[in-house]
């Protein structure tokens, strides 16, 4: 029988290899970050306030009619200290904005403030540092002399407050949320063997009463979700290499826990359509930047980088009736004309478009 020689694949596999991998890594890919990344562009990036001092902490809300923003602002930076205070602006189309209300507690750091819509008032809470008289040495930070502060309107013009939050003493308050007609607060508290977080509840947002421990350990900055049938999902910074995604079911007494493996700052939570959005600070090669990413599942899908470097993050959200959203951060990426690091409070937009084109991989 005569033999019949094959022609050598060899050469062509050679050649074909890399082909062949990089269709794999980006099959791989697509699913995520690269599908992720199409899905929305970040457009409209401006500074919307510097005064000269330290500007930090945001959150936004839509409420009768208007945009609302509010952030701290300190002309000692970011330490603790009695000068802080909380600015609000307004605004009717979130390009021009103006002042609506300014306050601060004597002899405490006013910081972190989180707007809530509640029982027809609209509410800022703000965790408060005991401070003394200026800026408090860091030796002498005490949690436990810690106390929850609100202030309130019911049509943006009158402010009453600001009030201390009866049962939050030593707590270090954060996000609210509100769902059946009560209120829920993080209460970050000390604690023997750490930090804990506590789940508060209120009837009038102004009492607040324990409803059980999210965060034995470890217990840090945490924004909350509420689906419709009641279940809470809370979204908590822990430690520099990871964070935790807890949730319970009424009556919120028992909580299962998924572990994320990367750092989250300020973190913001928020169902944007029929997603879940997530940003806060992440550790990455050029150093910290605020990101956005999409919570699938218990993973994290980042999709964009907003301008930021340095002191940054603690992001406010607001969905704008054609589809598209709003964001608010802080950043120190910026420099002063003498070259000194500026600290200010930045919007963007952030446009859903449609995916590109599917292209056949072989």
């Amino acid at each position: 029988m005569k033999r019949v020689r094959l022609p050598s694949f060899g050469p062509v596999l050679r050649h074909l290899f890399p082909l062949l991998l990089a269709v794999v890594v980006l099959r791989s890919l697509a699913p995520a970050a690269f599908a992720a990344t199409a899905e929305v562009s970040v457009e409209n990036i401006r500074r919307a306030f510097h005064n000269g001092e330290h500007n930090a902490f945001t959150d936004m809300i839509r409420w009768r009619g208007k945009f609302w923003l509010a952030f701290r602002s300190c002309p000692d930076g970011h330490g603790v200290s009695s000068t802080a205070s909380i600015i609000v602006l307004s605004s009717t189309d979130a390009k021009t904005w103006s002042p609506e209300h300014r306050f601060s507690v004597p002899k405490r750091d006013t910081r972190d403030p989180h707007f809530l819509a509640f029982k027809d008032q609209l509410f800022i809470y703000c965790g408060t540092w005991y401070a003394g008289d200026g800026l408090l040495p860091r030796e002498n930070y005490d949690f436990n002399q810690h106390l929850g502060y609100a202030v309130w309107t019911g049509d943006g013009k009158t402010w009453a407050g600001p009030r201390h939050l009866e049962g939050t003493y030593g707590h270090y308050i954060w996000r609210a949320a509100t769902y059946g007609g009560k209120a829920y607060l993080c209460g970050r508290r000390a604690h023997v063997d750490g930090r804990q977080s506590a789940l508060l509840e209120s009837d009038d947002g102004l009492v607040w009463k324990f409803r059980s421990l999210f965060q034995e350990t470890q217990g840090n900055e945490t924004a909350f979700m509420f689906d419709s049938d009641g279940q809470i999902t809370a979204l908590c910074r822990k430690t520099a290499a990871e964070s935790d995604l807890v949730r319970s079911r009424p009556p919120y007494d028992q909580w299962s826990r998924v572990k994320i493996p990367e750092f989250i700052g300020g973190p913001l939570l928020v169902r944007w359509g029929d997603r879940v959005l997530v940003g806060g600070r992440r550790v990455t090669p050029v150093g910290p930047q605020t990101t956005l990413s999409w919570l699938r599942g218990d993973t994290l899908v980042p999709f964009a980088e907003l301008p930021s470097g340095g002191d940054n993050s603690y992001p406010g959200f607001v969905e704008l009736d054609d589809g598209r959203a709003l964001i608010s951060w802080y950043s120190s990426h910026e420099k002063t004309a003498d070259g000194k690091p500026l600290t200010a409070i930045y919007l963007a937009e952030l446009a859903p478009r449609a995916p590109a084109a599917s292209v056949s991989l072989p």
